[in-house]
């Protein structure tokens, strides 16, 4: 592989005549990426208000989802396809248990950081616990658990590329496939979008976390009417 000798219009050339194919495993590995990651967020947010409701089971709760996120990657594939075999419900499964602390942790946090006051501003009003669960502590937690998702996501897109190990599908494919037939246009024809699609989601979900960001929006609010009064006077 060493000595093959290659330029980037090859690379464009070999991807322009093998569109579909890759089209086909860039569409998969979204929806591997998405499936996994979309029922880890599921999971996740309600274990992380567990865990910032009650202290004890949130100890138990965030050391199984920090030991299973400490197994290497494809350790834990193996693994799994001993329990649901070869195929992509296995590297979905994986990629749901390897999402779960980023996002039960940021979840917890971020619940932890709200501010008393308002949940006693909420309680005042009349809201019971749901509606605090949902009007108070989530709108002011969301930019934390934004970062939880921010960080599953991007963990994901990586770990989804080892799926052909335990007969997923995805980009890891042309990667795997590269690698077995010594053809560095394989590899980098799987490589950069993967690596592309991992850059693309970091900054959309930046992009989301700082325009639903509560706190900073009000200090943007108070700072506008701030000026408006001083140019009133």
């Amino acid at each position: 592989m060493g000595s093959y000798e290659w330029t980037i219009a090859d690379l464009l050339a070999y991807m322009g005549r093998n569109t579909d194919l890759l089209w086909e495993y860039f569409v998969t590995h979204i929806i591997m990426v998405l499936t996994g990651v979309g029922l880890a967020f599921v999971i996740g947010v309600p274990l992380g208000v567990l865990c910032a409701r009650y202290k004890g089971l949130s100890k138990l709760i965030l050391a199984v989802t920090s030991t299973l996120q400490v197994i290497p990657s494809l350790a834990l594939l193996v693994l799994l396809m001993l329990a649901f075999g070869l195929g992509t419900k296995t590297v979905v499964v994986g990629l749901l248990l390897y999402s779960l602390n980023p996002i039960v942790r940021n979840t917890y946090v971020g619940l932890k950081q709200v501010n008393s006051s308002y949940v006693e501003a909420g309680r005042g009003v009349g809201m019971s616990p749901l509606q605090l669960l949902f009007k108070v502590r989530f709108p002011l937690a969301l930019t934390y658990m934004l970062t939880g998702l921010r960080i599953a996501a991007v963990i994901a897109i990586g770990v989804a590329t080892i799926a052909p190990i335990v007969g997923g599908d995805g980009l890891g494919r042309e990667i795997y496939a590269g690698i077995n037939s010594q053809n560095p246009l394989r590899i980098y024809a799987g490589a950069i979008p993967a690596a592309l699609l991992a850059i693309v989601a970091d900054v959309l979900l930046a992009i989301l976390q700082k325009r639903w960001n509560l706190t900073e929006r009000k200090s943007r609010k108070n700072g506008v009417q701030a000026d408006s009064t001083r140019s009133a006077t």
